[in-house]
């Protein structure tokens, strides 16, 4: 009840912020389910690759397989096919094609990412605009030769409310922005590191 009656005293320019509310939340939970180490990055995954080319065995890695099971699989199959395909290459072209393929992988990291950044940055302006809107109640509220005190609350409540309720969005949107950008970077860090060791691996073994 006392959602509803603060919805009420906003007035209609906090619909917008409760949407933004709904889909920072939605894209947020989202965020943190995905960007795990285990479904990103899974411990022994490139041990496993390594071991196998040691073993002489690098027919039998599914290289189809290993591509779908994680980002990290996703890197390491795309330098085992290309490497398989240039096995004469030299290492620095070799090396440029994997990093075509880790951006895009990186690029598809960076899901939805953008779109939290945009809620925390359109939640204080939309704010704003609940906050003028208000703004312009109280002006009409005090228009005329008489007062209008019900509609001078309401242009006070209407400010700030939507002046509250922007901040309220736009603060953990920022934060969690910041965290999933600190993380993605270091997924990153981690599959290029990855990268890196299986082809000058495959590379001592030519």
């Amino acid at each position: 009840m006392l959602l509803f009656s603060i919805i009420e005293s906003a007035g209609w320019p906090i619909w917008p912020l409760l949407i933004c509310s709904v889909v920072a939340t939605a894209l947020i939970i989202e965020r943190l389910y995905q960007l795990r180490a285990k479904l990103i990055a899974p411990e022994g995954l490139l041990g496993e690759v390594l071991d196998k080319i040691d073993a002489g065995l690098p027919s039998s890695i599914d290289t189809d397989q290993l591509e779908s099971n994680s980002p990290l699989g996703a890197i390491l199959s795309a330098t085992l096919k290309i490497f398989s395909a240039q096995p004469k290459a030299q290492e620095i072209v070799l090396k440029q094609e994997i990093e075509l393929e880790g951006r895009i992988i990186a690029y598809k990291l960076e899901r939805y990412l953008n779109a939290i950044g945009t809620i925390a940055s359109a939640a204080p302006l939309l704010g704003l605009f609940g906050t003028v809107i208000g703004m312009i109640d109280i002006f009409g509220s005090q228009s005329g030769s008489t007062n209008n005190p019900a509609q001078l609350a309401h242009g006070i409540s209407t400010a700030l409310y939507n002046t509250a309720f922007g901040l309220i969005i736009a603060i953990p949107s920022l934060i969690f922005w910041r965290y999933f950008r600190t993380q993605i970077d270091f997924f990153v860090l981690t599959l290029e590191s990855s990268s890196d060791k299986l082809l000058k691996h495959l590379l001592k073994m030519r």
